[in-house]
């Protein structure tokens, strides 16, 4: 769970800069539109990857005592 988390993370922090630096978004370009239901439903998947993200990083260093 927490690798595939951090793929979707890199994607949408690479569509992003795509969105910041050309003001291209490859999920909009590739779904047929920010409003789409496939571009909504990646939109949604990435930024429940960013909330499990944030809870891997609450939890960084803490490990289970054996």
């Amino acid at each position: 769970m927490d690798t595939i988390s951090l793929i979707l993370m890199i994607i949408g922090a690479l569509n992003w800069g795509l969105v910041g630096l050309l003001q291209f978004d490859a999920v909009a370009f590739l779904c047929g539109g920010t409003a789409s239901i496939i571009a909504r439903i990646i939109y949604t998947i990435v930024g429940l990857a960013g909330i499990w993200g944030i809870v891997m990083l609450c939890k960084g260093g803490r490990h289970k005592d054996s």
